[in-house]
């Protein structure tokens, strides 16, 4: 890809600027012979790099040409292109919203299969990125990766202020880099909960729209379900919201400890205590040894003055640790 392609330009339009940024000031047929091209191609080379902005007419005889600092112009070619893009998503919204009171039958049906890999996660990147409000996430195995991967719109989504609520399939977590991904999304700002064996995987963006895969069980699947405004996404809403109201938080790690207040390392075990996982799974998660997690373990107990580890969730809880840190909330 060359320098001016992201911002519409042609690769002679390219070729042209750059050698006015070696020459500085050049007249048309001075530039045609530095690029190898004739004066009328160079001619309309000047023409649309002057009307986007990146090169200048000197008022000479003969008339010479000048390129403006690419640092200062390309980026205001950027910012006018990004405007540009930004109008034509808006127009596109409104488009799509006239449709549908005009001819309401045009739009697909309330269900829709959407079948292959790349088709699926394509149009889940794409419901996501058109998200203005919420989306709500059921994650659990078998994932379309095989194994998880990281939700790189949802992390671009919490900047821009949209809420992320997710509920995790306890076994989920127990693979390390899955957990370490979840942990980045929730000190981004992600609201994250926990369930024994989460079946009713899915996501829902806006309260409008629902993805399902085509299959629930132990089995892969690269096809989806798409669920638009009726009865039964009312439903999976209702199922998402009694899933998040049985669900344990999970508010894992926070920065350095302050006086009276749990270690990283403390917060995390906290965490996944908190989700009932065995202590092999907890171990393989935090990649220590079972006989260190063990020592952790009971050094966090006494830390909270516990006999069991029932009475430890109790103080933890009591003392605020199981929720975000001030750290957590600025990360």
């Amino acid at each position: 890809m060359y320098l001016l392609e992201p911002v519409g330009l042609s690769e002679s339009d390219n070729a042209a600027y750059l050698a006015l940024l070696g020459a500085r000031k050049v007249t048309s047929a001075e530039l045609a012979k530095l690029v190898n091209m004739s004066t009328a191609s160079a001619s309309r080379c000047l023409g649309r790099l002057i009307d986007a902005g990146l090169v200048a007419r000197l008022r000479t005889r003969p008339v010479r040409f000048v390129p403006a600092p690419p640092d200062v112009a390309v980026e205001a070619l950027v910012a006018k292109r990004d405007q540009e893009l930004q109008g034509l998503r808006t127009a596109s919204r409104e488009l799509a919203q006239r449709l549908d009171e005009t001819f309401p039958t045009v739009r697909a049906g309330l269900v829709e299969m959407i079948d292959g890999y790349e088709a699926t996660t394509q149009h889940i990147a794409q419901a996501q990125l058109g998200a203005k409000d919420e989306v709500l996430i059921v994650d659990a195995p078998p994932y379309l990766d095989v194994t998880p991967v990281q939700n790189i719109q949802e992390l671009r989504l919490l900047e821009r202020g949209v809420s992320y609520r997710c509920v995790y399939d306890r076994s989920s977590l127990e693979n390390p880099e899955h957990y370490d991904y979840m942990m980045e999304c929730v000190r981004a700002g992600e609201r994250a909960r926990t369930l024994n064996a989460v079946t009713m995987k899915m996501i829902i963006i806006d309260r409008k729209v629902a993805f399902v895969p085509n299959v629930f069980g132990g089995r892969e699947t690269s096809s989806a379900l798409v669920v638009r405004a009726s009865p039964l996404l009312d439903a999976l809403l209702e199922c998402f919201d009694w899933l998040w109201s049985k669900a344990v938080p999970l508010d894992g790690d926070s920065a350095a400890p302050r006086q009276g207040e749990p270690s990283r390392r403390d917060r995390r075990l906290l965490a996944l205590m908190a989700t009932g996982m065995k202590d092999r799974a907890i171990a393989r998660t935090l990649g220590i040894t079972e006989r260190t997690l063990s020592r952790h373990i009971h050094e966090l107990m006494t830390s909270l003055e516990a006999d069991t580890r029932f009475q430890a969730g109790m103080q933890a809880f009591h003392r605020g640790w199981l929720r975000p840190s001030e750290e957590d909330i600025r990360a």
